[in-house]
């Protein structure tokens, strides 16, 4: 009798497991960024939304496990087409520049529309995901294109380095200065002349005389050692910038269970927070760099910051008219980013939306 007892309970064990293996399922994931990991988002995207997505599922104790297909720097999307890979199902999730989409995702760049808010990228990305709850067509930017949100990122404060120094508004009255995409319109008004130009050609343009400075952030502007050609740095305070998100396509989060679906969410926060966090200690550091290298680093002064936004025309509320004739809401977006940044104690420059 105690030997079969043995036998019968050998027999459970060996079933139990057997239905374990059964149910432990094996998800493969690519992922795809057109930037290389040298960049934060595609960095901490590899290095803590990947393995803390990995820890959680272990904990969870029912065996499921992803195998991670990591395809960065352009090798199954270029810049600016990861939306359509992630679409398309080429790539399961990645990073997608907002930036890059402007016509497919112009709500998303309302931060690029309204200069002189807040240097604080945490602001930034968190009423970018409160506003993902609260304006239906802000997430549906994501959703029609058959994704998920996951984690924001904004790049930090942009400024301008100049070959010429820069203390007032007035200064770059006559001046070319390369501004790429909306972020010509933060001349405006101001009689330097915007011309259209990219990080890669920053630093030839200005050592050859095509332009004499160029709008741009600082740890782009120290990565790329724009300071030796344009030694004079202003920090004008035109803002942090919303510039992306990680996404993941809808389909394949919709054959995850809940509890992992809940993984993926809740890492996204948690990624979005830590990007903000390396993100703003590599400004810091990248004007600490470029001072230590001989660039003068000029803080426009708060008076100076608001003679050179009241020079503006209202461009957010231009672009805000402009959205709601093509049917979106750009009103209330430009609005409730505002709001969420005055919610956080932001005194702006201008209250765009107000006037």
């Amino acid at each position: 009798m105690k030997k079969l007892m043995m036998i019968l309970a050998g027999v459970a064990l060996a079933l139990s497991l057997t239905t374990g293996n059964a149910i432990a399922k094996q998800y493969k994931i690519t992922v795809s960024a057109g930037h290389p990991p040298v960049f934060l988002w595609v960095t901490l995207c590899r290095d803590y939304f990947i393995p803390e997505v990995d820890k959680r599922l272990a904990a969870l104790g029912k065996g499921d496990t992803i195998v991670w297909n990591q395809a960065y720097g352009g090798t199954i999307a270029k810049i600016g087409g990861e939306l359509e890979a992630i679409e398309s199902g080429v790539s399961d999730m990645g990073f997608v520049g907002t930036i890059f989409h402007a016509p497919k995702m112009p709500l998303h760049n309302v931060s690029y529309m309204a200069p002189f808010t807040t240097d604080n990228i945490y602001f930034v990305v968190d009423t970018f995901t409160e506003l993902q709850k609260q304006i239906p067509a802000l997430a549906r930017e994501w959703t029609k294109h058959n994704q998920i949100y996951l984690g924001g990122a904004a790049l930090d404060n942009y400024g301008i380095l100049t070959s010429f120094p820069i203390n007032k508004v007035d200064d770059v009255k006559g001046q070319k200065i390369a501004a790429p995409g909306p972020s010509a319109n933060w001349l405006k008004g101001t009689g330097g002349v915007a011309v259209a130009s990219n990080l890669n050609e920053y630093y030839n343009g200005i050592q050859t005389g095509v332009f004499q400075g160029a709008l741009t952030f600082m740890t782009a502007a120290a990565a790329i050692k724009l300071n030796e050609v344009a030694p004079h740095v202003t920090i004008v305070n035109f803002g942090a910038q919303f510039a992306g998100g990680l996404s993941i396509n809808k389909n394949v989060f919709e054959s995850f269970p809940p509890e992992m679906q809940k993984i993926f969410i809740e890492v996204g926060k948690e990624y979005t927070k830590k990007l903000a966090e390396a993100q703003t200690a590599r400004a810091n550091k990248a004007i600490e760099d470029m001072k230590k290298a001989g660039a003068k680093v000029v803080y426009l002064s708060v008076a100076e910051q608001k003679r050179w936004a009241g020079k503006l025309p209202n461009i957010p509320m231009e672009w805000a008219v402009a959205m709601e004739a093509k049917g979106q809401p750009g009103k209330v977006m430009l609005k409730g980013y505002l709001d969420g940044l005055r919610k956080r104690n932001v005194t702006l420059m201008r209250n765009w939306d107000k006037e």
